[in-house]
């Protein structure tokens, strides 16, 4: 069984390579991701140069999210690490320095981004290290001083989370907006923002596309984003769950409930979530993935998520071909008892999701083999995924750009594109295309959904049955000419 859940896979010095990317695809990966955190242009556009040879040589549709590194707030550089103890206490200056003991049990450091020190309360926390040291804040104002709560050893450069404090910083930096600009220029499919806070945040990262449609990805990673998760799903193309600095945001016991509740919001909006950090970690360094991991990864995949995602895993890991086999073998299996049907489960946001769960019961009525559906702008294939079929989803579309993102979406297959606009011969191409790729059974039914006119997003309006005689009779056709 193909699994539906699709896997997100980061790219990096153990995976880069067109050789290792065509391997990656074949053991599972549907979507690979930039990290620009690491790296300069020159070595991303190395990279997608690979991705796209690599998918041309496979004859598969891939989709590449540019993953924007966004504001991460760090100290400064330290004279030598510093080993905290419980009671130690830690002063932040405002001004860049070189941090340094003062005395014994007291600390200097600066931070990157110093104005967020006169947003501070006393009594509100500071992690340090992501989240490994705690320090409650016992005075503000010229500087910050704050007690350390538990033992650490920290070093230069090491991140920091204000976990109580709404920080309210631009999140796009003039990095990202260069770097979201050699996205826009090299056409990626899907652009990831980081420490979103906000509906704003996400306005300020679609007008930087200008004209460009690619789509947007909210990371949901503060907890001030949790609160203002509806407005921030309004201005979004996807969500991701990214649990990492979640996990320092808000308190640990918290995030299991967080991710569930996220993804079913998405799936109720109809737009893809991917749920990441840590999936399989262990496989950076193991051949086997622990028990609780992959317990994780399969609660993601009933949780309903449309993506699971790799991180250092299939970046620097030791095998990366076999850590995406790993997480596919557990999709498939986990699948077998996924909750589909989500026919009548769904509230319908206008006419068109009528036609598209109508379309998804009937083909799990009929026990049919597939959907087929022609789609000008994406949103019916996205519209059919959230009713969660039993049947795989095949997708057509008169746009190259349409097919690539929709490999972020619950069962989609995107196919292929075709020309023709006249019904019958787009379904003798449909046919001849599955036929091709070795993904028709012609001894069951199909369920074709077609919208009139052609190329008009948001038309869908027919609904076809296709049994083994009307698809021998399409794919008999007169060979159609080639314009």
């Amino acid at each position: 069984m193909e699994k539906r859940t699709k896997i997100l896979a980061t790219l990096g010095p153990a995976s880069n390579s067109v050789e290792m990317i065509e391997g990656l695809i074949k053991a599972g990966a549907n979507m690979f991701r930039l990290n620009f955190s690491h790296g300069d242009h020159e070595y991303h556009l190395n990279t997608l140069n690979n991705i796209r040879t690599a998918m041309n040589n496979l004859n598969t549709t891939i989709a590449v999210l540019q993953d924007i590194s966004g504001p991460k707030v760090r100290i400064g550089d330290v004279k030598e690490p510093f080993e905290l103890l419980k009671g130690d206490e830690i002063t932040f200056v405002k001004n860049e320095i070189v941090g340094y003991k003062q005395d014994d049990k007291k600390y200097i450091v600066s931070i990157n981004y110093p104005e967020l020190l006169d947003k501070v309360k006393v009594d509100e926390y500071i992690y340090l290290y992501d989240g490994t040291i705690r320090a409650k804040v016992t005075q503000t104002g010229k500087e910050i001083k704050a007690i350390v709560e538990n033992h650490g050893v920290l070093a230069s450069k090491k991140g920091i989370n204000f976990p109580n404090t709404v920080i309210d910083i631009d999140v796009i930096t003039e990095k990202d907006k260069k770097d979201i600009a050699w996205g826009v220029e090299n056409k990626v499919d899907y652009f990831a923002i980081s420490f979103v806070q906000n509906k704003r945040d996400m306005e300020h990262a679609r007008k930087l596309l200008g004209n460009y449609k690619g789509k947007l990805i909210a990371k949901i990673e503060k907890f001030d984003a949790v609160e203002n998760i509806d407005e921030i799903i309004e201005a979004s193309d996807g969500l991701m769950v990214a649990r990492g600095d979640l996990g320092i945001e808000v308190p640990y016991y918290e995030v299991p409930t967080i991710q569930k509740r996220l993804i079913k919001k998405a799936n109720e909006a109809c737009m893809p979530v991917i749920t990441a950090t840590q999936m399989l970690l262990s496989m950076t360094e193991n051949e086997r993935a622990t028990r609780a991991e992959i317990s994780d990864v399969a609660n993601a995949v009933l949780d309903g998520t449309d993506v699971v995602m790799l991180s250092e895993e299939s970046a620097v890991g030791i095998d990366p071909i076999n850590t995406v086999e790993t997480m596919a073998n557990i999709i498939r299996k986990t699948e077998e008892i996924y909750p589909f049907d989500k026919h009548d489960k769904l509230a319908y946001h206008d006419e068109f999701d009528v036609i598209q769960a109508t379309a998804t019961k009937l083909a799990d009525d009929l026990g049919a083999k597939g959907i087929i559906a022609l789609t000008s702008s994406g949103k019916s294939a996205m519209k059919i995924s959230r009713y969660r079929p039993k049947t795989p989803i095949y997708i057509f579309s008169h746009k190259r750009r349409v097919l690539n993102p929709l490999c972020a979406n619950w069962g989609v297959f995107p196919i292929s594109k075709i020309k023709e606009a006249q019904a019958s011969k787009m379904i003798h191409i449909m046919l001849k295309k599955l036929e091709e790729k070795g993904l028709l059974d012609k001894s069951g039914i199909y369920v074709a959904t077609i919208g009139y006119p052609v190329g008009i997003p948001g038309s869908t309006n027919t609904i076809k049955i296709l049994t083994p005689s009307e698809m021998d009779y399409y794919l008999n056709l007169p060979a159609i000419k080639k314009k």
